[in-house]
């Protein structure tokens, strides 16, 4: 393999992951936005 098909691979690797671990910590955010609006309402 090239160099340049080596870097643009590390490149694609840190961009699905990068994505698959941004939309985990938003998801586990949302969540944890969920449960206090929830027991806000509930409370009330």
């Amino acid at each position: 393999m090239s160099t340049e098909a080596i870097v643009m691979m590390l490149l694609a690797i840190v961009v699905v992951w990068g994505g698959l671990v941004a939309a985990l910590l938003h998801l586990r955010r949302a969540d944890r936005e969920d449960a206090i609006e929830q027991e806000m309402h509930r409370d009330l």
